[in-house]
């Protein structure tokens, strides 16, 4: 900055009212600051601004690494860069332009195989606020997180009553669930259905077969306690040894196969389109197949598939509206996330987000 300074034949309070506040500064100095800055390529630091200013300009989101080569693959057959997106990656869409927005920039943490618990605290030290998925961040790092800096949970119930104090977003997973089996069994007249869910403890996972078997009950159509398989990780090969394995045993055991096969999200559903396609399974007719999460691939793998539409998108943004009015220190005026939702010092938000069941080719609808 003394070297700009010197360049331009400004003060220094005169290069940082520059990049502070430009309209505070004639055209004719503001652009000879610039120029100044361009040929010695400076650029402001932020860790600077935020020994000044206490803060740093940034919101963090951390997230289980939750990448499919296989959607990957189907991305780059279909020529099509968003049939990638998976469910985080749409919540980083929203965040980053809600952040955008509000002038923030995002940092971002996949807590990847060896946990996310060397990366929180380096992220959390470099931001304002903070955003976590569910069951990604340990309870007790996340108490003494939300300390110092706001902090909003995305997805699943709360985890704890230590972390009642929280900000927490989710979806009505059980209700879509609930609705997209209800529309099997009664629209469709199936009865013979299976769940495939996930081995590791999800809440999201949890609500949509507790919605699964209401749907069920209400129907008299008998369901277990557990879903039919579980599978180990919510991938799309994962899905396709799901299906065959469902195929497999009902033909070791004598019985018929299950009418409909409801996958706890789509990458697993579209897997099992794949590997039913291989196996000569038509879909819809011998057997219909939906999944849960709205990600673009869902759209464009033929059959299109049946699916719970859920606003990932909106979430991050509405992770970002709360931190950013946290931030603010809005004293009970602002609205939150929603238009109904009113912001208050101390008082925690729990806000439902809205699903909805989009009926494609794979269940025998569109």
């Amino acid at each position: 900055m003394y070297d700009v300074a010197e360049r331009s034949g400004v003060s220094i309070a005169t290069v940082s009212r520059v990049y502070r506040n430009p309209d505070s500064v004639r055209q004719q100095t503001r652009d000879r600051v610039l120029a100044a800055a361009r040929e010695l390529g400076y650029v402001p630091s932020g860790n600077a601004r935020g020994l000044a200013s206490r803060s740093t300009g940034v919101l963090g989101l951390c997230f289980p690494d939750s990448s499919d080569p296989d959607t990957e693959s189907e991305a780059g057959e279909s020529d099509d860069d968003d049939a990638a997106m998976l469910y985080s990656d749409q919540i980083i869409r929203g965040m980053e332009r809600a952040a955008r927005r509000h002038g923030y920039a995002l940092l971002i943490a996949a807590s990847l195989k060896v946990g996310p618990e060397s990366l929180v605290a380096k992220v959390a030290g470099r931001v304002d606020g903070f955003a976590v998925l569910a069951r990604t961040v340990p309870t007790e790092d996340l108490e003494v997180m939300s300390r110092r800096l706001p902090v909003v949970m995305l997805a699943g119930p709360r985890e704890s009553e230590q972390l009642d104090h929280l900000d927490h977003i989710e979806v009505a997973n059980e209700y879509g669930e609930r609705e997209l089996t209800r529309h099997l069994l009664a629209d469709h007249g199936l009865s013979r259905l299976a769940f495939i869910g996930s081995a590791e403890d999800s809440p999201d996972v949890a609500a949509r077969f507790r919605g699964y078997r209401a749907a069920c009950a209400a129907a008299g159509v008998p369901v277990g306690d557990v879903p039919d398989l579980r599978a180990p990780t919510m991938t799309q090969a994962e899905g396709a040894r799901a299906a065959d394995a469902l195929l497999d045993r009902a033909a070791a055991e004598g019985t018929p196969p299950p009418q409909g096969m409801l996958f706890a999200n789509d990458q697993m559903a579209v897997g099992a389109l794949h590997a039913l396609e291989r196996r000569g399974v038509r879909v819809p007719d011998d057997i219909a197949v939906t999944g849960f999460d709205g990600i673009p691939l869902s759209r464009l793998v033929r059959p299109a598939l049946t699916t719970v539409r859920q606003p990932m998108r909106r979430m991050g943004e509405a992770a970002v509206e709360l931190l950013v009015q946290r931030l603010a220190g809005r004293n009970g005026t602002g609205t939150g996330a929603g238009s109904d939702l009113t912001v208050r010092p101390g008082v925690p938000v729990s806000l439902m987000l809205p699903v909805s069941v989009a009926r494609r080719a794979s269940c025998g609808c569109g």
